[in-house]
């Protein structure tokens, strides 16, 4: 039989979870940003015979192709993983694309406008002038001359520009895939490429997404028990959740990727759940306020129990086909899982407790 944890003086319970989160704490600036938020290419290789990761590096290098190379074994042959970060002549390229995109239509309004009326002229010029030197910015790093372009107007330099990004973009490509060609024999590849625009769109998606939960979450719980320290002690476990799984993922070099995004959210759903459970439980029933959270402790941990046992079969699964995203998911998820269990019951619970033997005092 479990004993009451909450009997005498349960304050000291959250001693573990705060030394858990001042530890996960200090390992984030050690966090790894995988290519969908930092942006690069991936190339993922099958291949017959395995292959030396290290030497493999060292040949790429020699080749000007500085790149993270990784190797195992899974169930259907040998991998490799050559993660290569971003180049930064198509990091200015996507700079220029940008911001010769947000400036082309005025150009062309202007310039329909000035045919018809000499008074759009002066703006026009010059408009048309910042227009062309991003153009001819962009002409630069594609190592091509303007003035052997045949460009008349301004769609003729709409489709001049976007060429010569295409073929910055057609170097880049070459620059990652000779190299490899050169030095691997593969029976399949696969290649996932995000620019630093797109990865700029998940970082603000990613941001946006937490905040709107957290208000979200917030605003329910108060909507539900009319109290503002329930909805406190809420968001305080999913942030304790949060801040854990991210310090696992230092400590295991697990990158932040959408993969292990999608386990952070379903990390902050599972939080909710148990934060709502103990609540209720102990605003909503009669009795003794520390056996009604030892009940909901113990129906709570028979959850956590389960989905760690769920996440648990996909982490060996993960181990036996090296899936990276099934690895990603299933680590940060049971290292969030655990936390939770600190987490909730050792300061939500001593928070929402101490709220409701305080209340019933007053």
């Amino acid at each position: 039989m479990i004993p009451n944890i909450y009997q005498g003086n349960y304050r000291l319970l959250a001693i573990i979870p705060i030394i858990m989160i001042v530890a996960s704490l200090a390992l984030l600036p050690n966090l790894k940003m995988g290519v969908d938020f930092r942006g690069g290419t991936l190339v993922t290789l099958s291949l017959q015979q395995p292959v030396d990761a290290e030497v493999l590096k060292a040949q790429l290098a020699s080749e000007g192709l500085e790149a993270t190379v990784r190797s195992f074994h899974t169930s259907v042959g040998e991998r490799v993983e050559i993660e290569v970060p971003q180049s930064d002549t198509l990091v200015k390229a996507d700079d220029l694309r940008e911001a010769f995109n947000t400036n082309i239509s005025e150009v062309a309004q202007l310039e329909v406008a000035a045919y018809h009326n000499s008074s759009y002229e002066a703006e026009y010029k010059t408009k048309k002038a910042e227009l062309d030197a991003i153009a001819d910015e962009l002409f630069a790093l594609a190592g091509k001359d303007r003035s052997t372009m045949n460009i008349t107007g301004t769609n003729d330099l709409q489709q001049k520009f976007s060429e010569s990004y295409a073929s910055i973009y057609l170097q880049y490509q070459k620059s990652v895939s000779g190299p490899i060609d050169k030095y691997v024999e593969y029976d399949s590849i696969s290649v996932q490429s995000v620019s630093p625009a797109l990865t700029q769109y998940f970082i603000e998606d990613a941001k946006n997404v937490v905040v709107l939960a957290a208000v979200v979450s917030l605003i329910l719980v108060f909507l539900f028990f009319r109290a503002i320290v329930p909805g406190i002690a809420v968001l305080t476990g999913a942030f304790c959740d949060i801040v854990i799984a991210l310090g696992a993922m230092s400590l295991l070099g697990i990158p932040f990727t959408l993969a292990s995004f999608a386990a952070l959210l379903m990390l902050l759903g599972f939080s909710l759940d148990t934060d709502i459970l103990l609540t209720t439980r102990m605003l909503k029933r009669k009795g003794d306020p520390r056996e009604n959270a030892f009940d909901a402790m113990k129906t709570g941990l028979t959850m956590s129990v389960m989905a760690v046992v769920a996440f648990g079969a996909l982490f060996v699964l993960s181990l036996l086909t090296h899936i990276p995203t099934y690895y990603e998911i299933s680590t940060v998820a049971l290292a969030g899982l655990v936390g939770d269990m600190f987490a909730t019951w050792c300061i939500n619970g001593v928070m929402i407790l101490h709220y409701v033997e305080t209340r019933r005092k007053a």
